[in-house]
């Protein structure tokens, strides 16, 4: 599976990427990861990729032709019958969960488009965006850390990336039930005992 990751802030996604189930699953091949900067694609001497809203009010909205022309070179490659969506991480999209990330897990490649400001420009979702999806009703400063949760959650369910086979199949969510306390070594922690059972 290919997940790519388009951002205005490419370097945001550095650190996370490189370490845990992500890095394992990178390193086995099991997952490629594509960080594309859609300030890469735009023109003019300052690259600008946001303007002010039509009709006033506050903020900025991104601009449609960078976030297109980067889908589009996203796009460009890959098998012709392949399976993949362009999901825009959005507030008003649908929330995320397990089930959709067992759909999303199912793809070749998954497209998270990193929304900033008061939105992107309406004309861009027409046209290149399959649908929206948002990890919850509270407001971030883009879509970066949404796609990073995204991602995660999407790895694990990916053939060979977690140590134990039937480690993603008995997650919580994944029968829709949460899991018992646990407990580990040693048997007793500032006076509180394992349980016998």
């Amino acid at each position: 599976m290919r997940i790519e990751l388009l951002s205005i802030f490419p370097d945001f996604f550095a650190g996370p990427l490189d370490e845990g189930i992500i890095r394992r699953a990178r390193q086995a091949g099991i997952l490629e990861i594509g960080i594309r900067s859609s300030r890469d694609h735009a023109e003019g001497p300052h690259r600008m990729t946001d303007d002010r809203p039509y009709g006033g009010g506050e903020g900025m909205v991104m601009k449609p032709e960078p976030l297109a022309a980067c889908v589009r070179a996203c796009l460009a490659y890959g098998l012709e019958n392949e399976a993949r969506r362009v999901v825009l991480m959005s507030p008003r999209g649908g929330v995320f969960s397990q089930a959709k990330a067992r759909e999303y897990a199912g793809l070749d490649r998954l497209v998270l488009v990193c929304g900033r400001y008061e939105g992107v420009d309406e004309r861009f979702c027409e046209r290149y965006v399959d649908e929206e999806c948002s990890i919850g009703d509270y407001v971030l400063s883009g879509g970066e850390l949404a796609a990073l949760v995204i991602t995660d959650a999407v790895c694990r369910l990916l053939p060979g990336a977690l140590g134990c086979a039937d480690s993603a199949a008995r997650d919580s969510f994944s029968r829709s039930l949460l899991k018992h306390g646990q407990y580990t070594r040693p048997p007793v922690f500032e006076g509180l005992e394992v349980p016998e059972v």
